[in-house]
């Protein structure tokens, strides 16, 4: 889309779905060498954080391929957030992964973007696509997590008032209330990861804070016993939250993918 070095003011955008359905996801792509670097995004984030800039960064100073992008209802893209949900969002990454993505990718997945990675990983082996897996990086992945860390963790009065009421405004810390919506917790049971191997045909680091209060570290560690044992590290920083948005933190993403190639 670009062969630019300069910062990637403007995105493009894709068509995704159908009636609708139908809405316009935000991508910025740069172009550069494989392997190409594709970035999933954390639960109500988008491509202009501090990890998916300092990855574009990097890939810059490498002359590596790299693509970013918005799920619907998120950052530039189209779309409402409270109409989303666990395939949704997976519609909206192979979607981008099959047109903008050539050749090998590591693949860099923050929180949700993690469990999307996973999921991204089984969908492209159901078809032929120009791009491949070269590897997964990992960062506090939240495989499960409609189900394992918001719905079973919830108390009974907040199930009742998803159940009778289809939403609930969950506070943040990071900024205004957002919804959970009983079409995000039931949808999200149909790509439940964690109950069996997880076959993704390259190899996995995982990165994760022992400190963090969003996704357990005993989650990670429950995933990396789900993967194959060859090819799969788990990297525990002891003071790391849930963000790992610290220079040190950067340094190690960054280290991390470039191991895979």
């Amino acid at each position: 889309m670009t062969n630019s070095a300069e910062p990637l003011d403007q995105p493009a955008f894709i068509e995704v779905g159908t009636g609708d359905s139908a809405r316009r996801i935000a991508v910025r792509a740069r172009a550069g060498r494989a392997p190409g670097l594709f970035w999933l995004g954390g639960f109500n984030s988008d491509m202009k954080g501090t990890k998916a800039l300092a990855l574009d960064s990097w890939a810059t100073e490498h002359g590596r391929a790299c693509v970013r992008f918005d799920y619907s209802g998120h950052g530039e893209s189209g779309g409402r957030f409270v109409d989303g949900t666990i395939g949704r969002w997976l519609q909206d990454s192979v979607a981008v992964f099959r047109q903008a993505c050539r050749g090998p990718q590591v693949v860099v997945g923050s929180s949700m973007g993690g469990w999307m990675a996973l999921l991204l990983a089984r969908e492209i082996t159901k078809e032929a696509t120009d791009a491949s897996l070269a590897g997964l990086v990992l960062i506090a992945p939240a495989p499960d997590f409609t189900e394992e860390l918001m719905w079973k963790g919830f108390s009974r009065e907040i199930r009742r008032e998803i159940e009778s009421n289809g939403v609930w405004l969950r506070p943040s810390e990071y900024g205004a209330p957002y919804p959970i919506t009983r079409a995000l917790i039931e949808e999200g049971r149909n790509h439940l990861l964690l109950e069996r191997a997880i076959e993704v045909g390259c190899p996995v680091h995982i990165l994760q804070g022992a400190q963090d209060p969003d996704v357990p570290w005993q989650h990670a560690l429950a995933l990396a016993h789900r993967l194959p044992a060859e090819d799969v590290v788990l990297t525990m920083i002891q003071d790391g939250d849930h963000r790992l948005s610290r220079p040190q933190d950067i340094a190690r993403i960054l280290a991390a993918v470039a191991e895979m190639g």
